[in-house]
């Protein structure tokens, strides 16, 4: 059996067992009486009972085990849970959140020690942030992983713009309706658009910006999943950007080799330093003034991860709607430099 069974016999706690169970996007059988569920005791990945149901299954001499949590409205039957060796007893609806988290990992699995949250930032205006970002996302998935592209920039004018995936159906941030706690990555999956397999969760054009909360809860369900978030972050600093970089394993800045676009770099450079992120420069060329990338790096701050030559016709290719396809062009060969930082 690979879905949890509830024996419950408070209707109210079973409305919010129910209600958890939907959060978690995980299946949830519903036992009857003792009788039913002794056939699936040993089975059952999770048992959700309520304090009736626990006397019932010492009555009956169900087994200790591990795998079961007591709900209750209020008055926790501590010695009956102890006594079946339940693993917790949650009251509900306070500790709704632990209840979805439970089911979550019954219904996703156990979180994998693979994802990872790679954050892009721009030294200066237009400096080829997104696009990287884009390109990033887009050789994880080429490697045979999964990735999720993650728009944070809400004046950027949308990510999916980058991909010619505007007009793809699928939820942008205003439609993605959480407030924290714990989101099912498969929930993220059925909703989000996708580009060639890489799911892309856009800023709307018109809507609101995306609530640090729940850009929180994306990228936690992206990382628990295994997969390689990629954040395209603003430079000013917002409540979202911060709730992003707070879960990021690499944060990149890219830089035009330019004098002015070092100077404006080192003020980002500096916030994201303060702030303790780990950081790696890529500059990208090519320079009017004959600039230096080990030199832009030491003014700026960042130790360089690589310098990036120009994408042959990459401006008129993004005008149309498309994206470089070259895997052997500067972008794609940036983008596995970063790719393979990040697993380091």
């Amino acid at each position: 059996m690979t879905t949890p069974i509830a024996l419950l016999t408070d209707q109210d706690l079973l409305d919010e067992v129910l209600s958890a169970a939907a959060a978690a996007d995980c299946p949830l059988s519903c036992a009857a009486d003792v009788t039913a569920l002794r056939s699936q005791w040993h089975n059952a990945p999770l048992v959700l009972l309520d304090p009736a149901a626990v006397s019932a299954c010492l009555d009956a001499g169900l087994p200790r085990r591990q795998g079961v949590l007591v709900v209750h409205g209020g008055d926790p039957p501590w010695a009956p849970a102890v006594a079946l060796g339940a693993d917790g007893v949650l009251e509900l609806p306070v500790e709704g959140r632990s209840l979805v988290s439970a089911l979550a990992d019954v219904g996703e699995g156990p979180p994998s020690d693979r994802g990872r949250v790679v954050a892009f930032v721009g030294g200066r205006g237009g400096a080829g942030a997104s696009v990287l970002a884009v390109a990033c996302g887009r050789e994880a998935v080429a490697a045979g992983g999964e990735a999720m592209l993650v728009d944070c920039d809400p004046l950027g004018g949308g990510i999916d713009l980058a991909l010619g995936a505007e007009s793809d159906e699928g939820a942008r941030w205003p439609g993605v309706h959480c407030s924290g706690g714990r989101v099912p990555m498969s929930a993220l999956r059925a909703a989000l658009p996708t580009s060639n397999s890489l799911s892309v969760l856009a800023c709307d054009r018109a809507g609101p910006d995306p609530e640090p909360a729940a850009v929180a809860a994306v990228l936690d369900a992206g990382r628990r999943a295994g997969c390689t978030v990629v954040c395209d972050l603003p430079r000013h600093p917002t409540a979202a950007a911060s709730a992003a970089l707070d879960r990021t394993d690499l944060t990149v800045l890219v830089v035009p080799a330019e004098v002015r676009a070092t100077a404006a770099a080192s003020r980002v450079a500096s916030r994201l330093l303060a702030q303790g992120r780990t950081t790696r420069l890529v500059v990208r060329g090519p320079s009017p003034g004959n600039l230096r990338a080990a030199e832009m790096a030491e003014v700026i701050g960042v130790p360089l991860l690589t310098q990036m030559r120009q994408e042959p016709g990459l401006d008129e290719v993004l005008e149309r709607g498309r994206f470089p396809r070259n895997a052997k062009g500067p972008l794609a060969t940036a983008a596995r430099l970063v790719l393979k930082e990040l697993r380091s």
